[in-house]
């Protein structure tokens, strides 16, 4: 069976780091999804598709994995650069501005 073992991105509608601290371990899916002709619903007979495992640690992770046999691939997080100006918000209202304040 095999595994992948990630640290998730955060969404779109965060502006911060929360939920971004843990490493997941996701299966990868054994059998391919099927429309049921009657209703329309997607649904598949792997029940592994389901199970998001969460960990602290990377080398969590990786010994849950390999104690059990699992064949993993691990996927590196792409570091943040951060975005911070020099003055911040604060600037905008500053008394020693040199230009007009124009917003």
């Amino acid at each position: 069976m095999r595994a992948r073992i990630y640290q998730p991105a955060r969404t779109a509608m965060q502006s911060g780091t929360a939920k971004t601290h843990q490493w997941v371990l996701e299966f990868a899916p054994a059998s391919e999804r099927e429309v049921d002709p009657l209703m329309g619903w997607t649904s598949s007979s792997d029940t592994q598709a389901q199970v998001r495992l969460k960990f602290d640690t990377r080398e969590e992770a990786q010994t849950y994995a390999a104690e059990r046999g699992l064949e993993f691939d691990l996927v590196e997080p792409k570091p943040r650069k951060a975005n911070i100006r020099p003055r911040g918000y604060g600037e905008n209202f500053a008394t020693d501005r040199k230009g007009a304040w124009t917003h």
